[in-house]
């Protein structure tokens, strides 16, 4: 009877927070009170940090992506069989990949497994237990799966690259490197302008499920995120109200950080018409 006489207690307590922090159709007017109270809540504040860190993925997601697909476009023996097996893990569910990770990369895990039969203990390290190290594990996990795609997207443009250029700055002695920075990349900026574009797209607003798959947001809030954020307050706290401002403030943030990126690429027609 006290259990059943609590829970209804704590159940008002949660509809009443709930109703305060939500404008319904009879429902008051808090003007900004949503927002004002996510910016006192540290958690919040930790959630921003990580998704602002998780953005240190997309230069390494150009970079490597286009690295491999200029290996790729050398036509190297097996190029075929390598850029099918590069673009596998895109293709692949992420729940599915988190889960595959999660059981490799535990403590007692295969990878620590296979690390410590080589003598290699010191190395064997709690990948997804250790608050210090999980962030950076994720955003391992998130950089395997989503660099296919970049590297598919790069090998289909430098395909179509004029080969006379390439073979003049071969004449003309530029080595691999001088090739790819001076002759290949100035060519593909486009590309790579959208590229950098859906990278960001994608580390803000779509790395949720690696996230409530992989670690929940734990250990303790070492990897919440602000979609995590969103996600608890609005089925977990039942606080919409709280989630539909975070959610707006996130949106604010992805058009913020992509304007830039869109004027760039505008530029880059203007000099190309000229």
């Amino acid at each position: 009877m006290l259990a059943s006489t609590s829970r209804t207690t704590s159940d008002a307590a949660v509809r009443s927070r709930s109703t305060k922090r939500i404008r319904g159709a009879d429902g008051p007017f808090i003007g900004l009170d949503n927002y004002t109270s996510i910016f006192r809540d540290p958690t919040f504040s930790e959630s921003v940090l990580h998704s602002a860190l998780l953005l240190l993925a997309v230069p390494i997601l150009l970079g490597t992506s286009i690295l491999v697909a200029a290996v790729l476009h050398d036509r190297i023996p097996g190029w075929r069989i390598y850029r099918t097996i590069v673009f596998i893990p895109f293709i692949m569910a992420i729940p599915i990949v988190a889960t595959v990770f999660g059981n490799i990369l535990t403590l007692n895990g295969a990878l620590n497994q296979m690390l410590r039969s080589v003598g290699l203990d010191a190395v064997a390290l709690d990948w997804i237990g250790d608050p210090s190290m999980t962030l950076w594990t994720l955003m391992a996990i998130i950089i395997w799966r989503e660099v296919g795609f970049g590297i598919i997207l790069f090998s289909a443009r430098m395909a179509a690259l004029s080969a006379e250029i390439e073979e003049a700055a071969k004449i003309d002695g530029a080595g691999w490197w001088a090739r790819l920075r001076y002759v290949t990349i100035p060519q593909m900026k486009p590309v790579i302008e959208f590229y950098a574009i859906i990278s960001v797209i994608t580390i803000l607003s779509a790395v949720f499920a690696y996230v409530y798959v992989l670690t929940r947001g734990g250990p303790g809030t070492a990897t919440q995120i602000v979609e995590l954020y969103i996600f608890n307050y609005a089925f977990r706290n039942s606080l919409p109200g709280v989630a539909a401002a975070v959610a707006v403030l996130l949106f604010v943030l992805t058009v913020i950080l992509i304007l830039p990126l869109f004027r760039v690429r505008a530029q880059t027609r203007l000099d190309e018409m000229e």
